[in-house]
């Protein structure tokens, strides 16, 4: 649906009725004559956010594929999920990702960047210590936002004797990004992992599976946001079991037990914690299930207002983007009930729009 549409309803989370007109894909609160009501009643949202995804490639080791980035962004999109943030792709991200209008807004990170034995091989761009500085500055100048550095990398026995970042190569590559106006993410499943990229002052910690609680009043002071993605641990509990490794099993275990807990302290110290799914667009990790992860943020336990926010407007500030407000980009979900009260409304719009143009 084209031309000048109308929507009117309860916006979140101010939870103030609202009434818009949408022209030129904006948001404006001045009349449109002609424009189409698409929405009339029931409560808005502003366009969700996946804050950790990686669409382009689902087996690890794969090239970018443009047909799988099409088909995984209009996965997201038809779950009302308006804005991606790829943390780490198997290649940078092609111009037209993110901006044709059928797709997500997107924010990318480049390729990841570990040391070697570090992820995947044709996945990860492996460099030295020496070299990580600089290709944290290649990386962020050529996604134009972040970039994605690997602190560990821990999926078997192996991984928790594996290589660890050292934390004066994090912290220098954190400056030099910063420096350049980029923003840093870090994977970190290990507490040295995480502490090495809480103390260097990244912007964001992936995972964080070893996460010293003690350190959750410095992120909140810094501005480091937990991304725990919950979501792909399932996977992770698939591997587990299947380990022969009662080291590895203990570990995962323990961490994973722990993980609930520590997101719903940081959320009580005031760390940003974004929802972020690691989907990779496997059966397992399939797109557009960002709503579940809202879930799991609740469980841990997070408020629901706060767990909606994590996946759309805590997200969209923390990325720079605006809500629902005269002039920003007419990105709106819209829902027949207050998503508050049940989170699984989340998993049914009965409206997406996005850049302006009804979606779903």
């Amino acid at each position: 649906m084209t031309g000048p549409l109308h929507l009117r309803g309860i916006a979140l989370p101010a939870e103030e009725a609202v009434e818009f007109w949408i022209r030129d894909g904006l948001l404006t609160d001045e009349p449109v004559p002609g424009a189409t009501t698409v929405v009339d009643g029931g409560w808005l949202v502003p366009g969700l956010v996946d804050a950790h995804t990686h669409p382009g490639a689902e087996q690890p080791g794969d090239p970018l594929d443009a047909d799988l980035l099409r088909r995984h962004g209009r996965e997201h999109l038809a779950a009302g999920v308006t804005l991606l943030r790829v943390p780490g792709s198997a290649d940078r991200l092609p111009g037209w990702f993110g901006t044709e209008p059928d797709l997500p807004r997107v924010v990318s990170a480049g390729r990841w960047l570990g040391l070697p034995g570090m992820f995947y091989d044709g996945w990860v761009r492996h460099v030295g210590e020496t070299e990580l500085a600089g290709a944290a500055v290649e990386e962020t100048l050529a996604s134009g936002a972040w970039c994605k550095i690997y602190a560990d990398w821990v999926v078997g026995e192996a991984g928790l004797d594996g290589p660890r970042l050292p934390a004066d190569r994090l912290a220098e590559a954190t400056r030099r990004v910063h420096a350049v106006g980029g923003r840093v993410a870090v994977h970190a499943q290990t507490a040295e992992g995480a502490r090495a990229a809480v103390e260097a002052g990244v912007d964001s910690l992936e995972h964080g599976l070893g996460l010293e609680a003690a350190l959750l009043d410095r992120m909140a002071a810094q501005g480091t946001a937990l991304v725990p993605t919950f979501t792909v641990w399932r996977t992770f509990e698939r591997v587990a079991r299947a380990s022969r490794s009662a080291r590895f099993r203990d570990w995962f275990r323990t961490a994973h037990a722990r993980l609930g807990p520590l997101v719903s302290a940081a959320y009580e110290a005031g760390v940003t914690v974004l929802a972020g799914t690691d989907s990779y667009g496997t059966p397992v990790l399939p797109h557009g299930r960002v709503s579940g992860e809202v879930r799991h943020l609740a469980a841990a336990p997070m408020p629901a207002e706060a767990a909606i926010g994590a996946a759309s407007w805590t997200a969209r500030s923390f990325l720079g983007f605006p809500l629902l407000e005269p002039g920003a980009g007419a990105d709106v979900v819209a829902y027949d009930q207050d998503p508050r009260t049940d989170l699984r409304v989340l998993e049914h719009p009965a409206r997406v729009i996005h850049r302006g143009r009804v979606v779903r």
